[in-house]
Parts: C-alpha cells; sequence; structure tokens
C-alpha cells in the first residue's frame, strides 16, 4: 500500500460528481479525517474553498450568516459546516433566489445535518454523499466489487483463490482505515493515533454535535461499546456500568452516531415472524478505533478469537457498508437473530429482495456454519436471492445451498 493517503483512489468521487450536476447544495458527510476535504478539493479543484477549523472564519460566518453567504463566489467549498449550523438557513435562501446544480459543497464531521431542525431547512435542495473511511479495496487499487458481484449473483464467475495469509487480515483489522493511521509504520503508533483521534473528536466536535451536560460520559461509553461491539445494544447495561440515567445513555448514543463512531444496526424482521428478535446490535464503525479501546493485540487471534472475531465482524460490515454507497444506495443493511439464537451478521436488502452474509474468523467451515442463512432463506422464501459465508481461508467452497457460497474474506480487497 502506497504511504501517501492523498494517492488513494476515493470511490465515492463517481457519486460526488454526479451529485453536483443536478442538485443545488451537496454535503459530502463523513468522519473527521477519513479523507473529505482531500475528496472535495481533488475533485473541484477550482471551486474557492473555506475551512470553519479556522476560528476567524468561522466567527464572522457566524456573526452575520446572511452577509457571509451573500459574500461568497457562485460555485463554493464550505468545509466542517457543522460548525457554523447558523449558516443553513442563509444557505437556503441563496439557494432559492438563484436554484443552480453546484452551488455549494459542504462537508461534515458530524451527522449534524441529518437532525430534522436542521435537514428539514435544506429538503428538497440537498444530496447528502457519504464518505467512509478508507476501504480496504481503496487502499489495494481495486474496484471493490465484491459486495455488487454478489448482489449481482455473479460471484462464482469473479472469485479466484487467494494466498492464506492471517497476519495480513489481522493487520487490516487493527490498523482501521483512517488515512493517517495507515502509513505509520509501527502498530504502537498506529494506536497512538487512535488514541489522539478521539481525544480530538470528543473534545472539540461533540461540542458541535450535541447538547450534552457532561462529556466524560461519551469515552468511557464508547470504550464500553468497543467491547460490545457486534453484539445486541443493552441500554439498561450501558446505564448500569455508567451508573447514569436511560435518557442520558441515548443522548451519549445519539451524539456517538453523529460523529461516525458508532452505528446501529437494526433487526431484520417480517410482520408476521414474531419469533425474531428486534433488538440492533451496535457496531463501531472503525475496527482500528474499537481494537485500540479493547486493546486487542496480534497474539488474539489465536489466545482471544472470540473478541477477535466480534471486531472482525464490525470490520466486514463497515467494508461493505462502504462499497454499497458506489454499488447500490437502495441497499440497506440489517441484522438477523430468532428466539433460538440463529443468526445472520448481515442481512441486506433491495424492495423485498434479501441477501445474507455471514462472518467466520476460523478458516475451516463446520456443518453448522451457514445454519443462519438457512433460516433466512425459509423466512424470505422467494425472496432470497443469495449470500455467503466470508471466512479466513483460501478457497471458495459450495454449501448446501446453491445461492450459497463460503468466500475468502481477503476478496473484500482483492476484486
Amino acid at each position: 500500500m502506497d504511504a501517501s493517503a492523498d494517492l488513494f483512489p476515493r470511490h465515492m468521487a463517481a457519486p460526488l460528481a454526479e451529485a453536483m450536476t443536478d442538485t443545488p447544495v451537496v454535503c459530502l458527510l463523513g468522519p473527521r479525517q477519513c479523507g473529505k476535504s482531500t475528496l472535495a478539493r481533488r475533485a473541484f479543484p477550482d471551486r474557492p474553498y473555506y475551512s470553519f477549523d479556522d476560528d476567524t472564519l468561522r466567527d464572522r460566518a457566524a456573526s452575520d450568516p446572511q452577509g457571509f453567504v451573500a459574500g461568497l463566489p457562485d460555485r463554493s467549498t464550505l468545509d466542517e459546516i457543522q460548525r457554523v449550523p447558523a449558516l443553513l438557513s442563509a444557505i437556503k435562501m441563496a439557494v432559492d433566489e438563484a436554484r443552480r446544480p453546484g452551488r455549494f459543497l459542504l462537508t461534515g464531521s458530524a451527522n449534524l445535518l441529518l437532525l430534522p431542525s436542521v435537514s428539514e431547512s435544506l429538503a428538497g435542495r440537498m444530496e447528502i454523499v457519504r464518505l467512509q473511511p478508507l476501504t480496504e479495496a481503496e487502499k489495494e487499487r481495486k474496484p471493490g466489487g465484491l459486495l455488487k458481484a454478489m448482489v449481482a449473483g455473479r460471484l462464482k464467475g469473479s472469485i479466484r483463490p487467494a494466498k492464506v495469509v492471517p497476519s495480513d487480515l489481522i493487520e487490516r483489522v487493527l490498523r482501521g482505515g483512517y488515512p493517517e493511521a495507515i502509513h505509520r509504520a509501527r502498530m504502537a503508533r498506529v494506536r497512538q493515533w487512535h488514541r489522539d483521534y478521539l481525544a480530538a473528536v470528543i473534545e472539540r466536535d461533540a461540542r458541535d454535535a450535541a447538547n450534552l451536560r457532561n462529556f466524560d460520559h461519551l469515552e468511557k461509553m464508547l470504550s464500553y461499546l468497543a467491547l460490545q461491539t457486534a453484539q445486541l445494544l443493552n441500554v439498561e447495561s450501558l446505564g448500569k456500568h455508567l451508573a447514569v440515567r436511560r435518557e442520558t445513555v441515548q443522548n451519549n448514543l445519539a451524539a456517538l452516531e453523529r460523529l461516525f463512531l458508532v452505528r446501529r444496526l437494526p433487526a431484520w424482521h417480517t410482520s408476521d415472524a414474531r419469533r425474531l428478535v428486534k433488538t440492533p446490535k451496535i457496531h463501531l464503525v472503525d475496527s482500528g478505533i474499537a481494537s485500540t479501546l479493547v486493546g486487542l493485540v496480534e497474539a488474539d487471534w489465536l489466545t482471544n478469537l472470540d473478541r477477535f472475531g466480534r471486531q472482525l465482524e464490525s470490520f466486514v460490515v463497515q467494508q461493505l457498508m462502504a462499497q454499497a454507497g458506489w454499488t447500490d444506495p437502495d441497499l440497506r443493511f440489517w441484522h438477523y437473530r430468532d428466539k433460538d439464537q440463529v443468526e445472520v451478521d448481515l442481512v441486506i436488502t433491495r424492495g423485498r429482495d434479501t441477501w445474507g452474509v455471514e462472518v467466520k474468523a476460523a478458516a475451516t467451515l463446520v456443518p453448522a456454519d451457514g445454519q443462519g442463512l438457512r433460516r433466512l432463506a425459509e423466512q424470505c422464501g422467494r425472496r432470497f436471492r443469495g449470500g455467503m459465508i466470508l471466512h479466513a481461508g483460501a478457497s471458495v467452497l459450495p454449501t448446501a445451498d446453491s445461492r450459497v457460497l463460503a468466500v475468502p474474506l481477503s476478496e473484500l480487497w482483492t476484486i
């Protein structure tokens, strides 16, 4: 992998460029330091660029939002817009006066724009493009086509055996996807970057994204959730662990989601499936940050495979959800679990069409693997389109269901 993060291709560049051709306001949303500013400036180098990380510029914009917007060139890029939310009303007024495609390109490091009070002000005028931390396919300059191949039913023709290198998979999980963490030579330096990043985000961005009385709970909650990643969300347990009320837990969870640190993966169910568990799962967005928070190291692959397996599941969820951005934005993501504890790590739907993905840290499959996919297929009937069991081995293997293949995890970054 190239040491220069600026040289990595970003597959969301094409959806971003398309949105700019027909939408007055486009907002590139994603975690801080995932590459939003780099992509915005690389994709549109001739646009005037203003960053609200600049204190002087931010104060000027906040003191006179309408005057600031009126003084901007016709096609401008405004970086870290969540730091001056008052600008959004002024942008709405400017767009209503002259509704031209691509007038404003915004970037945001907090999901502030998805709050009803904010997003309604630009309803029908703004498209949101989501940028994730670097995927493994982007690091390797590959198309990132595994999800597309599965959804199109072309897994058989697109898969090639890969050499098993367990240490490679382990390092990818531990490093995560933030550009600054990728080129650091030693894992100790990667972990130090993760710690500094979290401190900066919670100290600075959390105050822009959340109306909380006590920000100390955020870091404690995030550390606890890192231990619980890929498990059912238990709000009561969180409250007891932090010694806070349920309302405080919900407010802090919402803040961590807005900061792109955690995601809630809803439970898939049908209206008549009474035996399905409907509690969401919690996932940390970046496996590198999660691994640092729980102290995961390479040796855990052998000595603590259960904990590593949960981090691996969150890693796969992130990779496939990121691939959906340039594959098919209509895809939706869920998890499946029933009251018999049979589960599918990731359920993907488009309308009623349904696919399933299971993640196995082991290189060898056993007969019980795929039980969840079989149960999901029973629930879906003819709407079940197929799926895959991602494993740490090297071979593509058939399963009892011809619609499901066992696929090496390495295909996430080799096709």
